[in-house]
């Protein structure tokens, strides 16, 4: 540190903020470094710095209820603690977790820093569920109260906000009621995270797994130097007793120090008189307070001041010490692990390099392995289901389309196992929900009655049910007294029905009828026995006319065109009679060529529109679903024309037998149904009309069930990579 700034100006260090009032009076004070302090003390140096016009400079002040436009002689050369909020927030953002509880002492600070946290928390999405504050003085059962209360809550996120002494009870305490087991995840502030050398061995033990955050210490030389030269001193000075470490704080106040000493330099040799002015009258007496005319330079060369202080980048935004990054780390044992860091500018990363800036790695963004409580290596999801509620899984058990949903149940053991693509949807779906959660299947028609329905399974919800995994469909009716989920298949109703023409082998053959393919071969047959008679009739001279230039009748040369195309250059015939016969007989094969592809176009596509139906139809449907009250309300068909089946099977058997033999004519059930259907049966049936738009298959809840609003929201996910 310079030496020569003490020969320009006085600096003195304020032990408690009641000396300021004698310093300021007696002394010719032109800047000031004030020691730990409350925030009235705070409010009340600010005030006098402000009158006075000397900087006020705290190296322990991390949040202000004062502005800095109305105390621009308040100095804060700490981390603000708003901006540690914003690195909790990323890093709870950073494990998903949904909601926190603030646990913060009860002090102005304490305040200030939940205002700042709300702010934060609120930005990234993070709800923060529920705020203690504890006091100071609370005792052990007092505490313990607090703690329980939170235990029977769900939410399994704890960030700390308290001092080491306080802190050091709390996880004491926590450890005893079972708070610091598997499940739970527990966050601490620089406010504990820096004094940690000073929690005694038994509450460092009940932290193990905790999370923490603080100032990144940068462990450059001049930093080793300086804490070989604090310990010696310390030996020296103190003697036996106990060697105090050095903080993060003693760092920020040698930086104070360099930084106010730097100003003075840099300020032009004056005359630092000081002129007397009566100020407003205090509360504790009259005073009368000299304002200083070197104070408003020496603000201002300390607002521009920057230098690579000890505990790293030395710079002054507004009056506060700019944001630098904050280190996340793992309490294991008496020990640490760093798992990364956090910048303003880069949110959560796992590196730095030797100058404080993000690494370029395919790895930032991914912390390392966290040991959390209960040595525990899984991630809590943050919210748990309390140990009274668990989830009631109602499910179809019926003979056809299993698929969708099949249950398999042991009257041994009572043990419901259930498999298929709707049950596939609940289990991950589960998986993204903020917390875990118990549930056990319950069968419904475990007679295998075939007088069941799905309207008559949900309404057994919430007596019965929790909810129910199963292809039910949304649709309004059932609304009414139960709440769904976003759908997870194609919606619609549609009709099948029987091919008119099933396509097969001989499918080609079909545009033209028997007879006329009859006539198309004898005609070549004929034509064949035409052309050669013709061609027999040409002496021996035709040979050579054949060779050279032929000897065409005037009208003949009509048919040049044709005959051209027709029959290349070497296979002309010799007899004009033969050319004409051809010629015809290639119109009227063009002809039949050009309606041999119009009727084929026709019978692969046009007549595919057209579908065998009864004069005395009858319909089918899915058994148990809502597709008969659909058939009769919507679409009016007679009650009397339904028919009901379970399964694939049932509907291909009863199409067909058709409508006359006891079977049906057409099936109208969902898109989900049907393609299985047709995928089956493949070209014998098909899908006509339009397509009438429902719900499409979701999960039902109860409206009143407390597992509600998160099971809805993730569906708002996607539940597969």
């Amino acid at each position: 540190m310079p030496k020569k700034c003490f020969a320009t100006v006085k600096i003195m260090f304020g032990v408690c903020v009641c000396a300021v009032l004698q310093l300021v009076k007696q002394e010719e004070v032109s800047g000031l470094i004030l020691g730990p302090h409350g925030s009235k003390q705070e409010i009340f140096a600010a005030a006098i710095g402000e009158t006075v016009r000397v900087p006020i400079v705290s190296f322990t002040a991390r949040s202000s209820a004062l502005s800095y436009e109305e105390n621009r002689y308040f100095v804060r050369t700490a981390l603000d603690d708003a901006v540690q909020a914003e690195a909790l927030a990323a890093v709870c953002k950073r494990f998903e977790w949904p909601e926190v509880v603030v646990l913060y002492e009860d002090t102005d600070y304490g305040r200030i820093f939940l205002s700042h946290a709300t702010k934060a928390f609120d930005d990234v999405g993070i709800e923060l569920a529920y705020k203690v504050s504890i006091s100071t003085s609370a005792d052990d059962s007092r505490i313990s109260k607090e703690l329980n209360k939170l235990k029977n809550k769900p939410t399994r996120v704890f960030l700390v906000h308290v001092g080491p002494v306080l802190g050091s009870r709390l996880f004491a305490i926590a450890n005893t009621a079972g708070m610091m087991k598997e499940g739970y995840a527990w966050v601490v502030t620089d406010s504990l995270s820096i004094f940690l050398d000073s929690v005694d061995s038994d509450a460092r033990d009940s932290m193990e797994g905790v999370l923490g955050i603080r100032p990144y210490l940068f462990a450059s030389e001049n930093v080793k130097s300086f804490q070989e030269r604090w310990k010696r001193n310390m030996i020296l000075d103190m003697d036996t007793r106990r060697i105090t470490e050095l903080n993060i704080h003693g760092l920020w106040a040698y930086d104070a120090v360099t930084a106010l000493a730097i100003a003075v330099e840099n300020i032009q040799p004056v005359n630092s008189s000081l002129s007397d002015v009566n100020t407003r009258k205090y509360e504790m007496e009259n005073t009368d307070f000299k304002i200083s005319s070197l104070g408003p330079r020496l603000l201002r060369e300390l607002s521009n001041t920057k230098f690579r202080g000890l505990a790293g980048d030395f710079e002054l935004v507004d009056g506060k010490l700019k944001a630098s990054a904050f280190e996340i780390f793992n309490i294991i044992g008496n020990g640490e692990r760093k798992l990364g860091f956090w910048t303003l500018e880069r949110g959560v990363v796992r590196e730095l390099t030797a100058h404080g800036e993000p690494k370029n790695s395919t790895s930032t963004k991914e912390l390392k392995n966290v040991l959390w409580p209960g040595n525990s290596f899984t991630r809590p999801k943050g919210r748990s289901i309390l140990t009274t509620e668990y989830l009631r899984v109602g499910i179809p058990w019926k003979p056809g389309y299993v698929e969708f949903v099949d249950a398999d149940y042991y009257p041994g053991t009572k043990r419901v196992n259930a498999t298929g693509f709707c049950i596939g949807i609940f289990l991950a779906a589960l998986k993204v929900l903020p917390f875990a959660i118990e549930y056990d299947y319950y069968i419904y028609n475990d007679s295998l009655s075939g007088n069941w329905s799905y309207d008559s399974m949900l309404q057994k919800i919430p007596q019965e049910y929790d909810m129910v995994v199963a292809d039910t469909t949304i649709w309004a009716p059932r609304a009414e007294y139960v709440d769904f989920a976003l759908p997870y298949s194609e919606s619609g109703v549609v009709l099948v029905v029987k091919n008119k023409k099933p396509f097969s082998i001989w499918t080609f053959v079909t545009p033209f009828s028997w007879d006329l393919w009859v006539a198309i071969i004898a005609a070549c047959v004929l034509l064949r026995f035409a052309l050669y008679a013709s061609e027999l009739q040409i002496t021996d001279t035709s040979e050579e006319r054949a060779v050279g230039p032929r000897v065409e009748t005037p009208g003949m040369n009509h048919f040049y065109p044709i005959e051209f195309l027709v029959f290349p250059e070497r296979n002309r015939v010799s007899n004009n009679w033969s050319v004409f016969i051809l010629v015809c007989w290639g119109c009227m094969a063009f002809i039949l060529m050009q309606s041999f592809t119009a009727n084929l176009s026709a019978i692969l596509t046009v007549d595919q529109l057209h579908f065998d139906f009864s004069d005395d139809y009858y319909v089918g449907y899915h058994t148990g679903s809502f597709m008969k009250k659909f058939l009769m309300e919507q679409l009016h068909i007679s009650e009397s024309k339904l028919r009901a089946y379970n399964s694939n099977e049932e509907f291909n058997d009863a199409m067909s037998k058709g409508s006359k033999n006891e079977g049906i004519d057409a099936i109208f059930d969902e898109i989900p149904y049907m393609k299985l259907f047709l995928n089956r049966y493949k070209s014998r049936y098909k899908i006509v009309g339009p397509t009438y738009r429902t719900g499409g298959f979701s999960n039902w809840l109860s409206v009143s069930f407390a597992l509600l609003k998160s099971y809805l929201e993730c569906y708002a996910r996607p539940v597969y990579e």
